[in-house]
C-alpha cells in the first residue's frame, strides 16, 4: 500500500480533532440546559413563591392580606358594655333584715338578667306604697358616701343598703306597705318588689330611711 503523504496525513488528523472538540462542546450545551436553567413547567410551579414575591400559589395557607389573625378583637367585644343598666335590663330584690343597735337595715339588690354588660352609678330610687300604689312617706335620704361605678356582666349584681330605726325606739307614725318601688340609677321606670318586713316609719318623726350608694355584690 503506497504511503499517504505527509502533509495530507497532518490535514486529516486535524479536521478529525476539530470534528471531535465540536460534538463534545455540543454535549456540553445540552447539560447546562437540562440542569442549570428550569424549564418552563417548573418556572410555572414555583413563580411567586419567594419571600416577598406576593403571589400565593394554590393550598398555601397563609392569611390574606388585611384578615386578622388573632382574637384580641373578640375579647374586646365580648367585653364592651352598652352603657348604663335600664330597668328592662335588671331584676330588684329585697334580702333579710340585718338588725342593729335601733336599726333596720335591708340589702336592695339590683341583678343583671339581660345577656349584655352595663354600669350602674349612685343612688336607686325607693319609695314605699300601699296596695293602690299610694306612695307612703317620704323618699329615703341619701347616707353620705361616694358613689363608683359597677359593672355588671349578666347575671351579677349591685346592691345599695336601705336602713331606718326602728319605730318602736323613733316613736315615728308606721304603715305596712304593699310594696317597694326600686328605681335604677337615671332611670324613670321602677320595679315593684313585695314587702314583707312589717311595718315602716312613714310620718310623726322626720323620716329616718335611708340609702347608700350602690356596691358590687349582694350585700354585707
Amino acid at each position: 500500500m503506497a504511503n499517504t503523504p505527509q502533509p495530507l496525513r497532518r490535514t486529516a488528523l486535524l479536521a478529525s480533532g476539530v470534528a471531535l472538540l465540536g460534538l463534545l462542546t455540543a454535549c456540553g450545551d445540552e447539560s447546562a440546559t437540562s440542569s442549570g436553567t428550569p424549564r418552563p413547567s417548573q418556572a410555572a410551579r414555583t413563580a411567586g413563591t419567594a419571600p416577598g414575591s406576593g403571589t400565593a400559589t394554590p393550598g398555601d395557607t397563609a392569611p390574606a392580606v388585611g384578615t386578622p389573625t388573632d382574637t384580641a378583637g373578640s375579647a374586646s367585644a365580648s367585653a364592651r358594655t352598652d352603657g348604663r343598666c335600664h330597668t328592662a335590663q335588671l331584676r330588684a330584690a329585697v334580702g333579710r333584715v340585718d338588725p342593729g343597735a335601733g336599726q333596720r337595715n335591708f340589702p336592695v339588690v339590683l341583678t343583671n338578667t339581660s345577656d349584655r354588660t352595663c354600669t350602674v352609678y349612685g343612688y336607686p330610687g325607693a319609695a314605699f306604697v300601699d296596695a293602690s300604689g299610694k306612695q307612703l312617706g317620704p323618699d329615703p335620704e341619701r347616707a353620705p358616701g361616694s358613689p363608683e361605678t359597677v359593672t355588671l356582666t349578666p347575671g351579677k349584681s349591685a346592691w345599695a343598703g336601705l336602713s331606718f330605726s326602728s319605730p318602736q325606739i323613733s316613736g315615728a307614725r308606721t304603715a305596712t306597705p304593699a310594696a317597694l318601688l326600686v328605681t335604677p340609677p337615671d332611670e324613670r321606670e321602677s320595679l315593684t318588689v313585695k314587702w314583707t318586713a312589717g311595718e315602716v316609719p312613714v310620718g310623726g318623726n322626720a323620716s329616718s330611711v335611708s340609702v347608700t350608694a350602690l356596691d358590687a355584690g349582694t350585700g354585707p
